[in-house]
C-alpha cells in the first residue's frame, strides 16, 4: 500500500479489518504453502523457509509451519526425486551420479545428511525390487 502512497494509517485500519474477518491469515498460508510446494515441486524444509521468508511472513511462523512437514515424509519425498532422476544417470561413474543426485536435493532445499543418505540407498537398490527400502518409505 505504500507503492501506491496510501497513508499508513488507512492501511493499518484495511490491513485491521481484513485481519479481523479472516481475509489475512499468515499462519494459514504458511501451512497450505509448505503442503503445496513440498507435494508439488518436493521442496525441503529449508528451501520452503527461504520462500516463506522471502514472502515476508514472520520467522516464528515459518519454523511452525515446516517443522510441521514430518521427517519421514519429507525422507519419502526426497526418495522418489531421486529415483525419478535415477534412470537418467544410469551409465554415469557411481561418485558423479551421487554428486548429481546429492546437487538436486540441495537445491530443493535437503540437509546434506539426508540427501546423502537418500541417494546411497537408491543406488544401492536400484534394480531390485523396493521390499529392501525403510517401512516408512512405503510407495504403494
Amino acid at each position: 500500500m505504500r507503492r501506491k502512497d496510501i497513508p499508513d494509517e488507512v492501511a493499518e485500519q484495511v490491513l485491521g479489518r481484513f485481519t479481523d474477518v479472516g481475509l489475512i491469515d499468515d499462519e494459514a498460508f504458511a501451512q497450505m504453502w509448505v503442503q503445496s510446494r513440498h507435494a508439488g515441486r518436493g521442496l525441503g524444509r529449508r528451501a520452503l523457509a527461504a520462500e516463506l521468508r522471502r514472502r515476508g511472513v514472520d520467522n516464528e511462523i515459518v519454523s511452525e509451519a515446516v517443522e510441521a512437514l514430518d521427517s519421514e515424509q519429507e525422507e519419502r519425498r526426497a526418495y522418489e526425486l531421486v529415483m525419478r532422476k535415477l534412470s537418467a544417470t544410469r551409465g554415469v561413474e557411481r561418485t558423479k551420479r551421487v554428486r548429481r543426485l546429492v546437487g538436486m536435493l540441495a537445491r530443493k532445499g535437503y540437509p546434506p545428511g539426508m540427501a546423502y543418505r537418500v541417494v546411497k540407498e537408491a543406488l544401492d537398490t536400484e534394480g531390485d525390487n523396493t521390499e529392501d527400502l525403510p517401512d516408512h518409505w512405503d510407495l504403494d
